[in-house]
């Protein structure tokens, strides 16, 4: 099963609306984007980090029957009272795996290892280090609370309960829980393809010689190796020069290729901007110019049905609309849940005055004291800042008068599923 393609006008903006708030952005992606991927039925051993397709219910109970919680010995609560109880031991015991067959009558006893299923006739169950034990009997101080030291059939999960909703990205912890319930087979989105296309004749691949006038490329290897950190596909689409019906050839064999295109470069609005140009051509195209720095250009539409995103060319700031923006919207393609990034207030280790309109994200570290220190230059070509960085600073969108010690809001990378 696939889901409906995206609606050629998914990513129009209201009417009016110029510079776009980074909230309303997010609020706009959230409420238009769903799932692009096919769906699948997998083994359970096969379903790491992939997004359920459908609730998924237990299939039995865990635990299964009532058991014992610790190595003691078992018996029925109600025949046992106050003071010291001395109380006859049945023949065997019950251990896990191997149930004892037999009932152990009132007033008696059964020594059961932990995980054990309780006999029939046992209810409660006395620690071992809390017994004085003989061949035939046991010895101990009551009164002992009624379902002591044994778990109830169910109480972490029962059967035919919801163990996960639709949209979770599975855990390897959360694969534990499944089988526990006796699930073997889960319906699960197809893992999302993201291509990565870069573009400009000033672009040389890594490897290639470069001239003066050239860099080199420096987007592609980080956002394929960000994508794939996120557990999705990575697909490396290469590089084309600003020559737009070479960059069209190249986005049809994208549109075969990836459930989503990511682009770098072309994404304003000037004449060598192809990107934004050719999606212009097929009429799918929306401008937003999102009050962010850095970045603000963000191109997208779509592809022959294949959501584009046309990022901005400068990497410091490719990468921070990928954390932003496309980190959650990629959620919502792949099959999963809408997800931003959780952060913390911490203590200020530098000072900034902030004007109104933009919100800004500094790349940001914590110092030795827990305090975030900024990069020396909030310049967007510096590439060095998002590699000494462990996180962002995020600062809102009305001014701000920040001083050493003021809170302020870190991200840490990692909190962007990273």
């Amino acid at each position: 099963m696939k889901p409906p393609p995206l609606k050629n006008d998914c990513f129009a903006l209201p009417p009016g609306v110029d510079w776009t708030p980074v909230d309303d952005a997010k609020a706009l992606l959230r409420q238009r984007l769903h799932a692009v991927t096919s769906v699948e039925r997998v083994p359970l051993f096969q379903a790491a980090g992939r997004f359920l397709a459908e609730d998924v219910l237990a299939e039995r109970s865990n635990p299964p029957m009532p058991n014992s919680a610790v190595d003691g010995y078992g018996f029925a609560a109600a025949a046992t009272g106050q003071g010291v109880q001395i109380l006859p031991l049945v023949p065997g015991r019950a251990a896990a795996g191997q149930p004892f067959e037999g009932e152990v009558p009132d007033g008696h006893a059964i020594r059961i290892l932990t995980g054990a299923m309780l006999p029939d006739g046992v209810d409660t169950v006395v620690l071992q280090e809390d017994v004085t034990a003989e061949t035939a009997r046991i010895a101990f101080r009551g009164p002992i609370k009624p379902g002591s030291n044994t778990r109830k059939a169910g109480e972490d999960v029962p059967a035919a309960t919801v163990v996960f909703k639709k949209s979770r990205r599975l855990e390897p912890q959360d694969l534990a829980l499944l089988a526990s319930v006796g699930v073997r087979e889960v319906r699960v989105h197809v893992p999302l393809k993201i291509g990565v296309l870069s573009t400009g004749d000033e672009i040389r691949a890594v490897g290639q010689e470069a001239k003066p006038h050239q860099i080199f490329d420096a987007n592609r290897p980080m956002l394929l190796s960000l994508v794939a950190s996120w557990g999705y596909r990575a697909v490396d689409l290469g590089h084309v020069q600003d020559d737009r019906h070479e960059l069209s050839v190249r986005m049809n064999m994208a549109s075969e290729q990836a459930d989503v295109i990511l682009t770098t470069g072309g994404a304003s609005a000037g004449e060598e901007d192809h990107i934004s140009a050719l999606l212009k051509d097929t009429g799918t195209i929306e401008s937003w110019r999102i009050a962010v720095k850095p970045g603000r250009p963000l191109a997208l539409g779509l592809w022959r049905q294949v959501p584009v995103f046309g990022l901005p060319g400068n990497p410091v700031a490719a990468y921070v609309c990928t954390l932003v923006f496309g980190g959650p919207a990629f959620r919502v393609l792949a099959g999963g849940d809408w997800q931003e990034a959780l952060g913390y207030m911490v203590p200020a280790a530098f000072s900034k005055s902030k004007k109104p309109g933009r919100r800004e994200y500094l790349r940001a570290r914590l110092n030795g004291d827990g305090a975030a220190e900024v990069f020396r230059s909030e310049g967007s070509g510096r590439i060095s800042g998002l590699s000494w960085a462990s996180g962002l600073v995020e600062i809102g969108d009305a001014a701000q008068e920040i001083r050493p010690g003021d809170p302020v809001r870190f991200l840490p990378f990692e909190a962007f599923g990273r």
